[in-house]
C-alpha cells in the first residue's frame, strides 16, 4: 500500500515538473519569438494599460499569449520597476516581448534634431521651435550657442533650453584661462560673436574681423560695424531691405557702434561655436578697417586709414 501510494505521488511530482517545464519552456517562447507588430510606430497614452498596449499594436495573439506578456510586464514593473512610459516609440519589425518592453521602458527613442544657425535672430529661432514645442519664450542671444541639438520628441521646452544653457556654460569653462576670458566678460564675448557672425563671411574672413575688433577696442575706437546699426533700426529683425545709408550712422540709438564707444549692451544674434573658438583663438593682425568689395564679394582689410580710403576710393571708382 505504502509502495502505491508513493509510486502515486512520485507519478503526480513528475507530470507537476513536466507540466512546469512545459509551461516555462511555452512562456520563454512566446517573449522570445518574433511579435507581429501592427505598425512600426508605437503611440502609447499617458496611463495607458499594458491590455490595450498589447491589444491595440500586437497581431494575432491568443488568449494565453496574451496573458503570459501581461503577466510578464506587470512582474518586471513590480520587481525590476520597469514602468511603461507615455510617446512614440519606433519598433523594428522582428521585435520581441522582451525588446519590447525594454523599449517602452524607456523614454521615447524617437529623436528629433534642431540646428541654431549662427547670426539667427529670436524670431528665427521661435519659428523653428514652434515645430516642436507650444508656448516658446524667447531665449536671450547670450544664453545658448548656435549649434545642432538632439532631443526626445517628448521633451519638455524647458529641459531643452535649460540642457542648451548647460552645454554653454560647459564650453566656456573650457576657457576660463583663456587671455581672452580674462579681458572680456562671457557676455562681451557674446556680443563680439554676434557682430562676426552678421559681418563675418566664412572662417578666414570672421578671423580678420575678430582681430579688427580687438584691436579698435584697445586703442579706444568706435568699432563702426554696419551691423550693429541694422540692428538698431530694424529692432533686432534685419529686414532693412535697402542699403545703409550715411543718415543711418547718425541714429542715436546704444547699439550703434557709429555714435557709442566699445560694444554694445547685449549680443545682436545667435552665436556659433566656430566663431567663438575663433574668438578664443585670439588671432593677431594690425588691421583697423575693412569694407564690403560687392564685385569680389569679400572683405577688403587695411591697417591704416589712408590704406582704407585709396582701397575705398578704387572700389567706388570701378564701380
Amino acid at each position: 500500500m505504502e509502495e502505491l501510494i508513493l509510486h502515486y505521488y512520485l507519478k503526480v511530482f513528475s507530470l507537476l515538473i513536466v507540466t512546469l517545464l512545459i509551461i516555462f519552456l511555452y512562456t520563454f517562447y512566446v517573449l522570445n519569438k518574433d511579435l507581429e507588430i501592427s505598425d512600426r510606430l508605437i503611440i502609447i497614452k499617458k496611463n495607458e494599460k499594458i491590455e490595450n498596449l498589447l491589444s491595440q499594436n500586437i497581431n494575432n495573439l491568443s488568449k494565453i499569449e496574451s496573458i503570459i506578456l501581461n503577466s510578464y510586464f506587470k512582474a518586471s514593473n513590480i520587481l525590476l520597476n520597469k514602468f511603461i512610459h507615455f510617446g512614440e516609440f519606433n519598433v523594428k519589425s522582428n521585435v520581441s516581448a522582451i525588446n519590447l518592453l525594454e523599449i517602452v521602458s524607456n523614454p521615447s527613442n524617437i529623436i528629433n534634431r534642431i540646428t541654431i544657425v549662427e547670426g539667427w535672430t529670436n524670431k528665427q529661432l521661435k519659428f523653428e521651435l514652434s515645430k516642436y514645442f507650444k508656448n516658446i519664450k524667447s531665449v536671450p542671444y547670450e544664453d545658448i550657442i548656435a549649434d545642432t541639438y538632439f532631443f526626445e520628441k517628448n521633451s519638455n521646452y524647458e529641459t531643452l533650453i535649460e540642457n542648451l544653457i548647460t552645454i554653454k556654460s560647459k564650453y566656456m569653462n573650457n576657457f576660463k584661462d583663456n587671455i581672452v576670458y580674462n579681458k572680456f566678460t562671457e557676455n562681451e564675448i557674446m556680443i563680439i560673436g554676434s557682430i562676426i557672425e552678421k559681418e563675418g563671411l566664412d572662417r578666414e574672413d570672421k578671423k580678420k574681423i575678430s582681430s579688427v575688433i580687438f584691436n579698435r577696442l584697445n586703442k579706444n575706437m568706435k568699432l563702426q560695424i554696419d551691423a550693429t546699426v541694422i540692428y538698431a533700426i530694424t529692432k533686432g529683425q534685419y529686414n532693412l531691405k535697402r542699403k545703409l545709408l550715411f543718415k543711418d550712422l547718425k541714429i542715436d540709438h546704444p547699439f550703434n557702434t557709429y555714435i557709442y564707444n566699445g560694444l554694445p549692451p547685449k549680443p545682436i544674434s545667435y552665436v556659433g561655436k566656430e566663431t567663438l573658438d575663433i574668438i578664443f583663438e585670439n588671432y593677431k593682425t594690425d588691421f583697423l578697417f575693412y569694407f564690403f568689395n560687392y564685385s569680389l564679394n569679400r572683405h577688403i582689410f587695411s591697417k591704416t586709414y589712408a590704406d582704407h580710403k585709396k582701397k575705398l576710393n578704387e572700389y567706388r571708382y570701378k564701380k
